[in-house]
């Protein structure tokens, strides 16, 4: 979603409406952590402190966990061995930070410029204000607000999306203050992943985990639940015909799923007509991509807590 980008400079603060109720806080599925293999560790976990704003939750040998106050968003696992992930991979397109106001995405946008961050890209896409940038790695990030669910333009089911050009100037004067951190009530929103064909993935993801289509564009689906615009996507827009992911590859590993209890039962009925044998720890239930990326659903309530040894 690249295109031309404005460098914003430091505006003045003005005053922001509060954030308003996200569709996620009730949605029968939303997003808990994201886990990536790192060749970098001390690396990697310093730019997603530095520049996305997360704090060190727990730390064990060749493991980091970050996120915002004791809720982990993103497990870094070293493996200095790694092959670097190819972006004609099939894998992690982009894991999506949502910031709960438009106020905090204005204060990160002047952070990131205040860093010289290079951004890969920025959109106003209706639904969202997003901006995109990538870690040292090559693993794609993305940093975003939800306009408010009510001014959303629904077609049916699905919802309408747009890639229009970001104001940065504009959104820059939104913030209240400095960015000082991911603020409470951030939270990874979706995760969009890279895969080898499209029809596999809509079975998989929609089909065998009940994901609602909320948007189609060429090569590409959005899969929401709960009436969220998504909390997941594929594509194949690099990486079409792409095969599983060699497991000795650094990236994307482990998307968490946290479900309500009639979807967790619902995916676990669909696995047993289909004759599937999913992993089952800790109460979780383990299922794997056609392309090698494992989704670890847990039941809403009880996800991982600081420390564990996911």
């Amino acid at each position: 979603m690249a295109q031309g980008i404005v460098t914003p400079t430091r505006a003045s603060a003005e005053g922001a409406a509060p954030a308003s109720a996200s569709l996620l806080d009730t949605a029968p599925y939303r997003i808990g952590s994201v886990t990536l293999v790192v060749r970098d560790l001390d690396g990697l976990a310093s730019f997603y402190r530095d520049v996305i704003g997360l704090a060190t939750v727990s730390r064990e040998a060749g493991v980091v966990r970050l996120g915002v106050g004791s809720t982990v968003l993103l497990e870094l696992r070293h493996d200095a061995a790694a092959h670097p992930w190819s972006p004609r991979e099939a894998g992690l397109h982009h894991t999506a930070f949502l910031l709960p106001s438009r106020a905090h995405l204005g204060a990160w946008l002047a952070h990131a410029a205040e860093l010289g961050i290079r951004l890969s890209g920025a959109s106003d896409h209706f639904v969202s204000e997003a901006v995109y940038l990538d870690d040292p790695e090559g693993n794609g990030i993305e940093v975003y607000a939800d306009r408010p669910s009510s001014v959303w333009t629904r077609d049916d089911n699905s919802i309408v999306m747009q890639r229009d050009r970001l104001d940065p100037a504009a959104l820059m004067r939104a913030a209240s203050g400095r960015w000082t951190g991911m603020p409470p009530g951030g939270r990874v929103g979706h995760v969009h992943l890279q895969v080898g064909e499209i029809e596999p993935a809509d079975r998989f993801y929609g089909g065998l985990l009940g994901f609602d289509v909320m948007i189609r564009l060429p090569g590409a689906t959005f899969l929401g639940a709960g009436g969220y615009h998504h909390q997941l996507a594929t594509n194949v827009w690099h990486s079409r015909g792409a095969r599983a992911r060699p497991a000795e590859m650094a990236g994307l590993v482990e998307v968490e799923l946290l479900a309500d209890a009639p979807t967790l039962a619902a995916v676990r009925e669909r696995c047993r007509e289909d004759g599937l044998t999913p992993d089952a720890t800790d109460g979780a239930l383990v299922l794997q991509d056609p392309w090698g990326t494992r989704l670890r659903l847990v039941a809403q309530g009880s996800e991982g807590r600081p420390g564990d040894t996911r």
